[in-house]
């Protein structure tokens, strides 16, 4: 059996994302991953919490490094169904994480490339990023999304 790509494992992130869009949630989800193992997953739950904080990359994060045993996520990459905002890229570079892989990107409020990049902020850690990734997929679950509720 071949290594698992970066596709396979954006499915995950996905499932989160549909986990988010049945609790009527902006369907974004996030995995965290380490030397091959899924290690943290979560989707986006700010209406339901009425939390600003509880986007589906900070809650993956914070399981990871419940899982790890400490705030640094050493060796991990995080896939993530859309760009992560700036607040996000805060705590990804916060928690050491080595790379991140998202499928749509956030021409809004993007802090990875589309936006801002929060990688020129001069922190002393740096991020590999991917993007791109099952696009179309992630994309078409948030158009939707937005979509429906547009109608409403």
């Amino acid at each position: 059996m071949g290594a698992v790509t970066d596709a396979e494992y954006m499915e995950i992130a996905l499932e989160e994302a549909r986990k988010a869009l049945a609790l009527g949630e902006v369907p974004v989800g996030a995995a965290v991953v380490q030397n091959g193992k899924v290690i943290a997953a979560a989707h986006n739950l700010r209406e339901t919490e009425k939390n600003a904080l509880a986007h589906a990359e900070t809650r993956a994060i914070d399981i990871a490094c419940k899982a790890l045993g400490g705030w640094r996520l050493p060796d991990c990459t995080l896939y993530v169904t859309l760009e992560p905002c700036l607040m996000c890229a805060g705590a990804i570079l916060n928690a050491r994480i080595d790379r991140v892989v998202y499928g749509a990107a956030d021409p809004t409020s993007g802090a990875l490339g589309s936006k801002l990049d929060a990688r020129g902020a001069g922190l002393n850690h740096t991020l590999s990023v991917t993007g791109g990734v099952s696009q179309d997929a992630c994309a078409a679950l948030l158009k939707d999304f937005f979509r429906a509720l547009r109608k409403k």
